[in-house]
């Protein structure tokens, strides 16, 4: 066994058990919305007669009011000094809108179906993440956050292979898929009742439901600078919807179109821990422009691809780009956040992050159609470059290994 593989290893050990807990439960979450997303933009399309610009504006509207699902949720699990209620909310909430999906007969349904998963995503993601913060020891929190990132991305592996089966086996019976990917959503919400406790409240001074000039300045110039590198990385990565119907426009037959997601999480489950431990060892700048340039990558392949095996090329780097670069951001947003503010840290970082999306998927989706595929692609490389010139260009002024 080399000395990394002990490495790794040991860290593993000293993580708490709730991080691998959580893990089980973003896993199981991720594999029944990838069974329901990896199929969803085709149903769309085919079955419901929906256009590209209007599968943008869905993913859009969602990922826009995600964010201020994020915010207000962040929020409020520092109010009350917990985190639990609000992350079961949101897995509950996600769990049970997954029975609409099946019933959809009309585009505004699916709209609304959309809107409400997104929703509650947006409640669980900042008080999950400040939780995690708060149970893990700041010297690996990166390899924390890119543990739990693994277990969630093998759930967006499994779903869409699962996806793939089902739909085979069905003649393309999308309902179907859509029936059985409800049960890992519960499953993953039983878990979470069961099998995360969390202590005493923590006590923290009472203060209005707002952010208040006050709270603004415990925020440091290094948290201000990671939410606005992680805004323009969310920019340049639209919804992965527009894989899917680049998967198909090069000729993956429908029963197999998820397997460009499968492809894409795949090698994001297998870097996101290794790149989440390098990042508690290395300058993040220089791992952040080696992630914006993979992306840059990505989004050439993918605007050139004419063959399925290109566009899984492209996939595959887009996974790796997720992986260099998402669990650091975390990590980052946790260092640099306030203690008695750490939801309302990732609040802000997932509105960020949850806005760009929208904007992102939007153009996306009009210049796919106006000009074309490769358009969006080209739009995606503009945003990853500013993202790398903001990483590259900013003085360093503090310990190589922070943003700050």
């Amino acid at each position: 066994m080399t000395s990394e593989s002990l490495e790794r290893e040991a860290t593993l050990h000293r993580l708490p058990p709730q991080v691998f807990v959580l893990g089980a439960i973003s896993l199981l979450t991720a594999m029944s919305s990838a069974m329901v997303y990896g199929l969803l933009p085709l149903f769309l399309v085919q079955v419901l007669g929906a256009t590209i610009v209007t599968v943008g504006f869905i993913e859009g509207v969602a990922e826009g009011l995600m964010s201020l699902a994020r915010i207000g949720s962040g929020v409020v699990s520092d109010l009350i000094g917990r985190r639990k209620p609000l992350v079961l909310l949101g897995y509950g909430v996600s769990a049970l809108n997954k029975l609409i999906f099946p019933l959809a007969n009309t585009i505004s349904v699916v709209l609304a179906a959309r809107v409400i998963d997104r929703v509650g995503k947006g409640l669980r993601d900042a008080p999950r993440d400040a939780y995690m913060t708060d149970v893990t020891p700041a010297k690996i929190r990166g390899s924390g956050f890119g543990l739990r990132l693994s277990f969630y991305t093998v759930g967006y592996v499994i779903g869409p292979a699962a996806a793939m089966a089902l739909m085979a086996a069905s003649g393309n019976n999308f309902r179907l898929v859509f029936w059985i990917a409800v049960i890992p959503a519960v499953a993953a919400m039983l878990i979470l009742f069961f099998g995360i406790r969390e202590t005493a409240a923590k006590q923290f001074p009472r203060r209005p439901l707002r952010l208040s000039r006050g709270d603004v300045s415990l925020f440091t110039a290094s948290f201000w600078w990671a939410i606005a590198v992680a805004g323009l990385l969310s920019l340049a990565r639209f919804s992965p919807a527009f894989l899917v119907l680049k998967a198909q426009s090069v000729g993956i037959e429908i029963a197999f179109v998820p397997i460009v997601l499968a492809v894409m999480h795949l090698v994001y489950a297998i870097a996101a821990y290794p790149f989440g431990m390098l990042a508690d060892k290395i300058d993040r700048r220089r791992q952040l422009a080696i992630g914006g340039t993979i992306l840059l990558v990505a989004d050439i392949v993918l605007a050139s691809a004419a063959a399925p095996w290109q566009v899984l090329v492209g996939a595959g780097f887009w996974g790796l780009q997720l992986a260099v670069t998402q669990g650091l951001l975390a990590a980052s947003v946790a260092d640099a956040a306030p203690e008695q503010l750490r939801g309302t840290a990732f609040g802000i970082y997932d509105m960020t992050v949850g806005a760009a999306a929208f904007v992102a998927s939007f153009l996306a989706g009009g210049l796919w159609t106006v000009i074309g595929a490769a358009s969006a692609f080209a739009f995606s490389c503009l945003a990853a470059g500013a993202a790398i010139l903001l990483v590259l260009f900013r003085p360093r002024s503090g310990p190589t290994k922070s943003l700050a």
